[in-house]
């Protein structure tokens, strides 16, 4: 297996260490509930506030590394931004919304009543017509995609959501008097892009500026080599913990949510990273393209979901589903462009 930025012993085990949080997560809420409910206290626009400090946490080395002057070569990369626009706009949406019906009213017809089916349905196009602001920056760290480029294809997505999030999904699921929660989006965006962007800005020009460049990229950097993967093994504690009494009162109902949204995450990634490669793109490019597809603004999707359905519905529960698969399912696909990475070698910016 190869190393992933030099955390070969987090590497080696991951999929164990993943297996181990997410029980310890579960066992949490079940046998100690005071912890999840009072983290659960703890936010603010649908928006946990520990998770936020861990994603914040998990982001921050990536953003360490992005030398600012490059985010304008970012920018004249078109293959790859046109790839992660076309795969999340003009294809996801539709192909999600498809596969969930599908599901839900044909093959799960016999499992699944018409009116839950159409909520399943409703919290499934919330996550497709969303692509992810935060979690895809250590999706991009852990394949080593270019931190420069990763940044500018999230900024533009955010700005995308504000004007197509609404129609997409207006259209989608014939429904009316949908308005984005904007304290949600706006937080989500200071929170995982703004602040450690600017701190991780001033930091790396305080340190080179002081200790050099060498200092900064042999040294400094090198203390934040597990954070990452430590901030997400947290996370997933905690994510787990608060959704156990959801899991054990809905499992044959979490199974055939997750079927459906796991079949769309991995389609949407080949569809993306089979198009950079027959494109010719850097794997720093095409793997991060691939991903911010594959996967959701699950905060936004949820916080949606409940203005318009409620807190009990189907379609919030299909979200909250969205949000337990997603961490295993993206280091599954992780792995596979890490695996796969020695194919791109001949390609070049």
């Amino acid at each position: 297996m190869s190393k992933i930025q030099g955390i070969s012993f987090f590497d080696r085990y991951l999929s164990l260490w993943v297996a181990i949080c997410i029980i310890l997560g579960i066992a949490l809420g079940k046998l100690v509930p005071i912890v999840p409910e009072t983290l659960g206290k703890l936010e603010y626009a649908n928006v946990s506030i520990p998770i936020a400090v861990l994603i914040w946490i998990m982001i921050f080395p990536m953003m360490l590394k992005i030398d600012f002057t490059s985010i304008v070569n970012a920018v004249k990369m078109p293959k790859g931004l046109t790839v992660t626009l076309v795969v999340n706009w003009l294809i996801k949406p539709f192909t999600m919304f498809g596969i969930a019906y599908l599901f839900f009213y044909v093959i799960f017809k016999a499992f699944i009543p018409a009116d839950l089916a159409k909520e399943y349905l409703a919290g499934a196009v919330l996550l497709g017509a969303a692509p992810c602001t935060a979690m895809v920056f250590v999706w991009s760290h852990l394949t080593k995609g270019n931190p420069a480029y990763t940044l500018v294809q999230v900024a533009i997505n955010d700005l995308i959501i504000l004007v197509a999030f609404i129609p997409i999904v207006t259209f989608l699921l014939d429904v009316s008097g949908i308005t984005i929660p904007w304290d949600t989006l706006i937080l989500s965006v200071v929170l995982f892009v703004v602040i450690p962007l600017v701190l991780a800005m001033f930091t790396r020009h305080t340190l080179i500026k002081r200790k050099g460049i060498d200092y900064f990229e042999k040294v400094f950097l090198k203390k934040f080599t597990s954070t990452t993967i430590t901030g997400l093994l947290l996370t997933l504690i905690i994510i787990f913990s608060f959704q156990g009494d959801v899991i054990f009162k809905n499992p044959f109902s979490i199974l055939l949510i997750a079927i459906p949204l796991i079949i769309q995450t991995f389609f949407i990634f080949f569809i993306a990273y089979g198009w950079a490669f027959k494109w010719k793109l850097p794997h720093n490019i095409a793997a991060p393209a691939a991903m911010i597809g594959a996967s959701n603004f699950f905060e936004l999707s949820v916080a949606v979901a409940i203005v318009l359905f409620g807190l009990n519905s189907g379609a919030t529960l299909a979200t909250v589903v969205g949000v337990l698969v997603e961490v295993p399912v993206m280091l599954t696909l992780v792995r596979i462009a890490n695996r796969t990475s020695g194919r791109f070698k001949q390609n070049v910016v």
